[in-house]
């Protein structure tokens, strides 16, 4: 029996009638409500009329591509969850459309059941976030309020996607400790990547860049183990 919780509300973004109507029946039979849109205009418009939780996502559409679409929606609202769904199966393509703020990327030919678990999957995890809003993570001067998804180093604010931002929350969470790599991608992302994939790394890298402007190196890298926290005063 499918939990009651299933009743978010996806948008279908996909210009393919077959794929959008395959889709729209496997999501409503377990429970969903679905919106559909063929191009990127149609989904802006719905995106920002209906506020889904989630958006499906093809990158290659009539007007233009998802990548603005998810670059607008996700400027404009940080509990927006995607996942794309398109055909560009290069690494290239992957790594670009998570760091735009995609929460999963699925390659076609899919397995509808797949997508079935990915949403839930992403679901899960935003719920989460909403559930533990209200505290206020700190290591030495960099903060996360969990109630307004903000974060601030050195008393200035850090923009970050949902992904930067669900890493570092991580990281926060085990500022005693160094987390593997597998670890990461278990807690962060809930789905196996490939064991060659350099996912963590590249967003361990973007982390760096946007907190390192700001003061001391933040984030250590343990060769053969992981990565954690140090506090800005910890030599380098």
């Amino acid at each position: 029996m499918d939990s009651p919780r299933d009743s978010a509300t996806v948008l279908i973004v996909e210009d393919d009638p077959n794929i959008t109507d395959i889709l729209t029946i496997t999501l409503r039979f377990h429970g969903f409500r679905t919106l559909t849109a063929a191009t990127g205009a149609e989904a802006l418009t719905l995106a920002r009329r209906h506020r889904p939780e989630l958006l499906l996502l093809d990158v290659m559409l009539p007007d233009g591509n998802g990548w603005q679409v998810c670059r607008e929606l996700c400027a404009e609202r940080e509990d927006l969850a995607v996942i794309f769904l398109t055909a560009r199966d290069a690494a290239a393509d992957i790594v670009g459309g998570l760091a735009l703020g995609g929460d999963d990327y699925i390659t076609k030919p899919f397995n509808v059941d797949e997508v079935l678990a990915r949403v839930r999957a992403v679901l899960r995890r935003t719920r989460r976030a909403e559930a533990a809003g209200g505290s206020v993570l700190r290591h030495g001067d960099l903060e996360m309020d969990e109630a307004t998804y903000s974060v601030r180093r050195a008393d200035q604010p850090v923009d970050l996607t949902p992904t930067e931002y669900r890493l570092l929350r991580y990281l926060l969470h085990n500022a005693d400790r160094i987390v593997t790599k597998e670890q990461i991608l278990k807690q962060v992302w809930e789905f196996d990547f490939p064991a060659e994939s350099t996912v963590v790394e590249t967003y361990i890298s973007y982390l760096r860049r946007k907190l390192d402007g700001l003061g001391p190196p933040l984030i250590t890298t343990r060769r053969g183990m992981g990565y954690g926290l140090r506090s800005p005063e910890d030599p380098e």
